[in-house]
């Protein structure tokens, strides 16, 4: 295999990995993304993440809006997961923000009520 296949290869398989993996990044590690206002706000205005969720759930996920771990908009990285945790109904971004979610709740809903 030539030097600039196992390149090709190897760059692939960085970038699968990295889809894969998601924000499974701590909260304190996890930066602002570097994109251009624009192209945040369009993420912001009409979420497809969130088409997937039943109304009532999706009026939910609406007045909450960001994910309380990341501060992402919620739909941004896909469907919204609801969870209940200390007996409050609450979305977050994806899997990864479930463990700290769980670990400090009054943290991240004292985010939420902002």
């Amino acid at each position: 295999m030539s030097r600039s296949s196992r390149r090709t290869v190897l760059f692939g398989l960085g970038l699968s990995l990295g889809m894969l993996v998601g924000c499974e990044q701590p909260a304190h590690k996890a930066k602002a993304t570097s994109q251009a206002p624009a192209a945040q706000e369009a993420r912001k205005a009409d979420p497809e993440g969130l088409a997937q969720l039943s109304p009532a759930d999706r009026a939910l996920a609406e007045k909450q809006a960001i994910c309380p771990v990341t501060g992402e908009p919620l739909g941004s990285m896909g469907t919204p997961i609801k969870l209940t945790v200390a007996g409050r109904t609450v979305f977050i971004c994806c899997a990864g923000c479930e463990e700290e979610l769980r670990k400090e709740p009054e943290k991240y809903f004292a985010k939420l009520a902002k």
